[in-house]
């Protein structure tokens, strides 16, 4: 993921002239519809629940606000429609509260990817329809159990990739407010609410045919691997803790794990998350932390084991406006691989691994619909034979800028531009066959549909 200093003059140098008329006529095409609509409400599946449009909890979406906030650590369960209800023999206690409909919402999104420069023996210039197509069930199921169960098709497979259902109640000690409860999910930080952690950071949406870094944390690639419950509490609308163990659950592979599953999990992973939270009058900051430990099996279910230790740090902050809302985001992950190898003799030794990634971005949305995002990203490690590129270094960096548009809450164009400054360790020839981190910008066009 690339962001936006050299964006727009790299492209420059290497788009070619004619490509660049094209676009430029659809880009000032694009942006004078966009600029001759007016935003109007629409209803997904918490909106329908609620009564609410989907302003009320996002800035833009997927991006949450305060209230947004609110409303997932409370467990989905804020319902504004009329519902099925059934109380015990004393009319005290509500034994039955079902939603009058179905939480069922669905998303698309189709995209236009140009890379800098071809990859050798694939086609530039790729459409995908889908990119993905979703269908979630999101919404109330009792009075303190909501759900946010996304199931979707990415062109190739069908998978269910998000998963986060809760169980959460308010209680007090003493004078002050003290949120609870539990969450079983399928994807180490979807059950988190900042939009720093990585499952909901930027950028939202990025193009499956562009070519990324070769590595990345191991919490990135956990999703659909495992299962995990855990417990948290907000206290005093303050202090967030949250401790979730996950065992491997994998899709699409044997279950129980045996010699031919990959990534098991050896006993139990801990992820922990921890944060400090404060609103004032138009402003809203969070500073936080959080991390996994898993211990993995390289193949199969026993033999040598990559340990892995990932340690982040978080800050988020809001300021909203007359005529919109600012927004900053920053993360920082250290983390430390004890990977086992065995020696001609049998016996198991190990090698310890870095790396370390930077991410942050700042945010600009417009009430009409309009927003800007800019942000840098930064990796950087030790050697590892895994990288596969001339260097062996995981080194990578650069900027993403993003243009969008909403000309509904929730409907999304979005124009995105990835620039490289380092790529899989160096700047040039990084794969020893003459490409250069450069010839990786990509252009990325996204339509993104909720409905």
């Amino acid at each position: 993921m690339n962001y936006f200093t050299n964006l727009f003059v790299v492209s420059g140098a290497k788009i070619s002239a004619k490509l660049s008329a094209k676009f430029g006529k659809l880009l000032l095409l694009l942006i004078v519809f966009l600029l001759s609509c007016n935003i109007t409400n629409a209803l997904p599946s918490y909106a329908r629940q609620t009564g609410m449009s989907c302003s009320a909890c996002h800035f833009s979406f997927p991006e949450l606000n305060s209230f947004g906030r609110q409303f997932k650590m409370n467990g989905y369960v804020l319902t504004g429609m009329t519902s099925i209800e059934a109380k015990d023999d004393s009319n005290k206690v509500t034994k039955l509260k079902l939603l009058s409909t179905l939480p069922l919402s669905a998303m698309v999104q189709s995209s236009f990817t140009h890379i800098a420069k071809d990859v050798p023996g694939t086609q530039n210039n790729s459409v995908t329809l889908p990119q993905q197509l979703s269908v979630f069930y999101a919404g109330q199921i009792t009075p303190h159990i909501g759900t946010f169960i996304q199931m979707t098709y990415d062109g190739h497979s069908f998978g269910m990739d998000n998963v986060d259902i809760r169980y959460a109640n308010q209680t007090r000690i003493g004078s002050t407010g003290l949120v609870y409860g539990l969450t079983l999910n399928n994807n180490p930080a979807v059950q988190d609410v900042w939009n720093t952690s990585p499952a909901w950071r930027f950028p939202s949406a990025g193009s499956d045919a562009a070519k990324t870094p070769a590595k990345s944390s191991i919490m990135e690639n956990l999703g659909s691997q495992v299962a995990g419950l855990g417990a948290y509490t907000l206290w005093n609308n303050l202090i967030f803790a949250e401790v979730t163990l996950y065992r491997s659950a994998q899709q699409g592979a044997a279950n129980p794990a045996d010699s031919s599953s990959a990534m098991v999990v050896h006993g139990v992973a801990p992820y922990w998350r921890l944060a400090l939270q404060h609103q004032w009058y138009n402003n809203y900051i969070a500073v936080g932390t959080f991390g996994i430990a898993p211990r993995l099996y390289q193949t199969g279910t026993s033999g040598p084991m990559s340990k892995f230790r990932d340690i982040a740090f978080d800050a988020q902050y809001e300021h909203t406006l007359p005529f919109g809302a600012l927004s900053f985001h920053g993360s920082y992950t250290h983390e430390t691989e004890t990977r086992d190898f065995v020696t001609y003799s049998g016996r198991i030794v190990n090698k310890e691994y870095d790396f370390n990634t930077l991410k942050v971005d700042g945010n600009l949305y417009l009430k009409n619909g309009l927003g800007a995002t800019l942000g840098y990203f930064y990796t950087q490690g030790s050697k590892d034979e895994n990288v596969g590129s001339w260097s062996s270094r995981p080194d990578s960096n650069g900027f993403i800028a993003q243009l969008e548009y909403l000309p509904w809450y929730n409907t999304k164009f979005a124009l995105q531009y990835v620039a490289y400054n380092k790529f899989d360790g160096t700047i040039m020839n990084y794969d020893s066959n003459g490409r250069n981190a450069a010839d990786n910008n990509t252009l990325y066009l996204v339509v993104w549909l909720n409905f």
